[in-house]
């Protein structure tokens, strides 16, 4: 049997789209072998975000290169979609494929197994305009299901590549959402999480429907208990999405809204599309349409012209908008962006200090953010046995707020809804007891949580 190695550097996209090469691979009846062994084929999923993703992924190519130099060394991903000269360069690399065709990738390997001859299946991505279908219909390790819902960005914030290298907005089609959506419920998915690269823009590129629609649609999907989405900008929560938040159950009470910067001469610099003031307001909106709604962001620190003016201005706000937590990264040079140009680049030191006074404010945040619920009954659905002591009849998982919850209970629940009593609060991580298992009349239990169970 032959086997299969991968390797995913960067976002839950990237993760993703491995996850869905992979079936592909299961389907051909390849078996997946762990990427610091010996395998067949190589599949390394890149990253080109920051210049410093770009050298990662170099690092991790040669290291399959060294380890096999026999097997097949397939490069995908936004690094492969902006340079695949750079990286057929590398000696060793056979097939290069972007972020597109990868449904390609077993005739692709075929083909070069019998020409040997290094591929570069890169096209122009600013040219494709349809969504690639590539279904996941199980996740090995999770119980909570990640669905890819469109692809792209138009942004071309001054600071980003991503537009080059994973193209313009594309949605998936409604139907092609609901099926797989069905598909998880099927496969004992109670919890699925809609992702993108762009996820709030779904649907700008189509006739009169949008991600309100899809929103209520999925609402409809019998068996599914709760709704995420893994991130929306504040410029794409429109009153109709405020609506659904509002009235469907299934709607989790947790939001990622990047806000980038608290400072509206760094956010112009940005190209961001939104004040502080929309945001704020956007903000308020929220907080009445869900009350005790989880709020998280990431903060991009020492944007070039950032002086110490804005940063303090920008603190200032953050504090008002009191997040749920803070991603906190500093900023980045990325080659071929607008921002790399600039004049007025922030000292590393200064951004260092800057991270730090962040990330001290995050942690407040999550505590403070926490606190409220002590003492409060939550829905949480375990995703595993507690990480800090597998052994210690301790499990962990989410409530909808997105509180990560640890309490005694048994491999079992795992994948199950749990109601659950919170009664101490953590910065990473909660304490809490069973109050009881909910009932789940409507559904087959499923493989998903079998799966796990068996993995732990």
């Amino acid at each position: 049997m032959s086997t299969v190695a991968f390797h995913t550097l960067g976002c839950k996209v990237n993760f993703y789209d491995t996850e869905a090469i992979w079936h592909l691979f299961k389907n051909e009846g390849y078996e997946q072998v762990d990427f610091e062994q010996t395998a067949d084929v190589y599949v390394i999923n890149t990253c080109t975000v920051t210049n410093t993703g770009d050298k990662k992924s170099r690092q991790i190519i040669r290291r399959a290169i060294r380890r096999n130099p026999d097997a097949v060394v397939a490069v995908t991903g936004c690094y492969a979609q902006t340079s695949p000269a750079e990286l057929l360069a590398i000696p060793g690399v056979d097939l290069v494929i972007g972020t597109q065709d990868r449904d390609k990738i077993l005739p692709l390997i075929r083909q070069y197994e019998q020409e040997r001859q290094p591929i570069n299946a890169v096209r122009n991505i600013m040219k494709t305009r349809e969504f690639e279908e590539l279904d996941v219909p199980q996740f090995d390790d999770r119980t909570r299901a990640f669905l890819k819902i469109q692809e792209g960005c138009n942004n071309f914030c001054t600071f980003c590549i991503i537009p080059w290298s994973r193209g313009l907005m594309r949605s998936r089609k409604p139907e092609s959402v609901i099926k797989q959506a069905q598909m998880l419920v099927e496969a004992g998915y109670q919890e699925i999480v809609l992702t993108g690269i762009h996820t709030g823009g779904y649907g700008e590129d189509m006739e009169a429907y949008g991600l309100a629609d899809l929103l209520w649609d999925l609402d409809k999907v019998e068996g599914l208990k709760r709704i995420r989405i893994s991130s929306i900008e504040a410029s794409q929560i429109n009153d109709r999405v405020i609506e659904v938040l509002n009235k469907s159950p299934k709607m989790c009470r947790h939001l990622h809204i990047p806000l980038q910067a608290g400072d509206d001469r760094v956010l112009a610099r940005m190209r961001r599309k939104y004040t502080t003031a929309e945001f704020g307001e956007k903000i308020a909106q929220l907080h009445k349409a869900m009350p005790g709604v989880a709020i998280t962001t990431d903060v991009i620190v020492g944007f070039p012209g950032e002086t110490e003016e804005m940063f303090r201005e920008g603190v200032a706000f953050m504090k008002r908008m009191d997040f749920a937590e803070m991603h906190v990264f500093p900023y980045s040079k990325r080659t071929g962006t607008p921002a790399a140009r600039m004049e007025d680049q922030v000292d590393e030191e200064v951004k260092n200090e800057r991270v730090h006074e962040l990330i001290d404010l995050s942690e407040q945040m999550q505590l403070a953010y926490a606190e409220r619920y002590v003492g409060a009954e939550v829905e949480v659905i375990p995703e595993r046995t507690y990480k800090g002591a597998p052994d210690s009849g301790l499990i962990q998982g989410y409530s909808d707020n997105y509180l990560n919850v640890v309490f005694q209970g048994s491999k079992d629940m795992i994948g199950q809804v749990c109601l659950v009593r919170v009664t101490e609060a953590g910065v990473n991580e909660c304490q809490g007891e069973l109050v009881r298992v909910l009932e789940r009349p409507d559904v087959r239990p499923g493989a998903a949580r079998a799966a796990v169970a068996a993995a732990q």
